[in-house]
């Protein structure tokens, strides 16, 4: 460790990085972006995120005085820098994997990691509440919040810094401008952001604020001296933080640490609310990531020699399932418009945004925004997609009953990443769309076993004049022939295999397992398909002829599907048991999906035990 990375080794907090002189820094940089590269390429991970923000990163911790002056991450993809300064260098090989350390910023880890954080713009509202906290408690603790462009655009951080910029309250926001989030950015803002360094007057004015930050007065002084119209020109972003009650500083280069450094120090004692925006890239230092920054943000294990990212020849994923299914429908239907808050990628609709431009709208990381445009649309005649991941859902809640449901729109929701996700952990697993929808009055929820059942749920709800979902996992499907498209009837479960005694009734992409519990049983399987409206007639039908039930779901039990069977069982007083299989009542935490599945007990194995465990204590009652 020491004869590769000779600074980086004696850091084992920032108190270690605080001993070093200025001039090292650089050189610390460097061994701290190569560590990064060398230990995400090994145990898989966020990359391109976190060689961005190196300087930005050794900068902070040693002006600041973490722990005791508090930094926030927003996102957390971008801390992986702040992770091997503060402690947990040597830990890195675990990250996002079972019980090693969390891909994010997480309380329980370390008292360095502030906020719990995963999804986008929680950041200035957290930093607000800590930095009042402090002014409360009188102890000079200094706030800072971290925010990416991409982040930005959410209306959360405009909310935050409305209240901010009103309170007066001492704390600092960095904009962390790299023209990303996980996509490319979009809107008005960052399209001004990327403008902005494009401007003729952008080196001078740069040039100029070094020398000015590095003296006594602040720059807004200096910015008022400075003709009106290159104020205009350059800095109207800055104007608009300021409107917001903000003292905006920037933008500066986010690779330079000497000026990142004299910056910040000149900052740290600067009362109100101060903004600093930076300007960095993501993938910096790694040529194939500042070249493929969007393919470089998650990835798998690879040889950082090749810069080459191993291709899948695996099935193909439910995200590409529904990515082929928007491009099939768009062929026919000019009324189809697909929609994704900033997930272009993970969702599956690069072919779609590529061929159907004009039918395609990506607007940016703003889930409530996204909700309440599609409902617009379909006032308007038009047929929405809402392509989202089940926790991004979560974030647009009121918007799903006031602006969707209450109205009867025929929107159309294909949830990704609807269950067990895997290694981003507590924060990305989606175990509660089942729940939180099936209380909406007018929802449709299909929940289909394979890649299939997947493109003629999703063809399903789209014919409906009403909102509809179809949830559906990370991951590669399971390989089945795809058959041309057809309207199911709707709230119409299948039977799958008759058996005797015990009925399983499943929802979702469980089905070969619970084939295999079914077959060893002797067990009754029913594929339900449909959460909302539940098959009343075949439960009922199954409790007149079994003494079992058992519901399986790759969500909460609490409020789960299996809550719908037990809705109608006791609706019609069914004297039948009922045992209801599912996520547990915990955030799971982070590990291969295989290995959560095993873990809690849902795997084919794990499925039996709970049933045979069920039996056994139903005998000695």
């Amino acid at each position: 460790m020491s004869q590769h990375y000779p600074l980086l080794s004696l850091i084992n907090s920032p108190e270690d990085l605080r001993l070093l002189s200025k001039s090292q820094l650089p050189q610390l940089c460097q061994e701290l972006r190569e560590y990064l590269l060398n230990s995400v390429s090994q145990s898989s991970g966020h990359l391109a995120s976190g060689l961005g923000t190196v300087e930005l990163t050794v900068a902070l911790h040693y002006v600041f005085k973490t722990p005791f002056d508090q930094l926030i991450w927003d996102v957390g993809h971008q801390a992986y820098p702040h992770k091997i300064l503060t402690g947990r260098r040597d830990q890195m090989s675990t990250i996002r994997q079972k019980n090693g350390i969390h891909p994010f910023p997480w309380r329980e880890e370390s008292e360095f990691d502030v906020l719990s954080v995963g999804h986008s713009s929680t950041s200035i509202s957290a930093g607000l509440g800590i930095a009042i906290a402090a002014q409360k408690e009188n102890a000079d603790r200094k706030t800072v919040c971290v925010i990416g462009d991409g982040a930005i655009t959410a209306g959360m951080a405009f909310e935050a810094m409305n209240h901010a910029g009103s309170l007066h309250t001492d704390m600092l926001v960095i904009l962390n401008d790299n023209e990303m989030s996980i996509s490319e950015n979009v809107g008005a803002l960052n399209n001004h952001l990327a403008r902005l360094l494009t401007g003729s007057f952008y080196s001078s004015i740069r040039e100029g604020g070094k020398k000015i930050l590095s003296g006594v007065p602040p720059i807004k002084e200096f910015m008022k001296k400075t003709e009106e119209h290159v104020k205009g020109f350059v800095s109207s972003v800055g104007t608009l933080f300021e409107q917001l009650g903000f003292n905006y500083i920037g933008p500066i280069d986010g690779h330079n640490i000497e000026e990142l450094i004299s910056t910040l120090k000149n900052m740290r004692n600067l009362k109100g609310p101060q903004f600093l925006h930076i300007v960095t890239k993501k993938g910096k230092g790694y040529a194939p990531a500042e070249k493929d920054p969007i393919g470089f943000h998650g990835v798998p294990k690879f040889d950082p020699a090749s810069g080459e990212l191993p291709k899948s020849n695996a099935n193909p994923t439910y995200s590409q399932i529904f990515g082929d299914w928007l491009c099939e429908i768009a062929t026919q239907d000019p009324k189809l418009i697909g929609i994704t808050p900033a997930m272009r990628e993970g969702s599956g609709m690069v072919k779609f945004s590529q061929q159907y431009p004009q039918q395609y709208f990506d607007v940016a990381i703003a889930e409530q925004h996204a909700v309440t445009f599609a409902a617009g649309l379909a006032i308007g005649g038009y047929k929405p997609v809402v392509a989202i991941y089940s926790t991004f859902l979560q974030r647009a809640y009121d918007q799903l009953i006031h602006d969707v449901a209450i109205q009867n729109l025929p929107v159309l929701f294909a949830i990704d990443r609807a269950g067990v996700v895997g290694a981003d952990g507590q924060t990305h697993q989606g175990a509660f769309d089942i729940s939180f929808m099936r209380c909406i009055p007018n929802m449709v929820i299909m929940t289909p076993s394979d890649e299939n059942e997947c493109r003629q749920m999703l063809y399903t709800g789209y014919q409906l004049n009403q909102p509809a979902a179809v949830r559906y996992p990370r991951g590669n499907a399971i390989g089945v022939e795809l058959t041309p498209l057809q309207t199911l009837q709707v709230g119409k479960s299948r039977l799958i295999q008759q058996g005797e005694n015990i009925a399983i009734l499943n929802f979702g992409t469980l089905l070969p397992s619970a084939k295999d519990v079914a077959q060893k049983l002797n067990a009754t399987l029913v594929d339900m398909r449909f959460v909302k409206p539940i098959d009343e007639q075949m439960v009922l039908q199954l409790s007149q002829t079994h003494s079992l039930l058992v519901s399986l779901e790759e969500n909460a039990i609490q409020g789960g599907a299996g809550g719908a069977i037990a809705e109608v069982l006791n609706q019609h007083q069914a004297k039948v048991k009922l045992l209801q299989l599912g996520l547990p009542d915990f955030f799971i935490p982070q590990g291969t999906q295989q290995e959560i599945l095993a873990d809690l007990q849902l795997d084919a194995q794990g499925i039996e035990q709970q049933i045979q465990h069920f039996l056994k204590k139903e005998k000695k009652i």
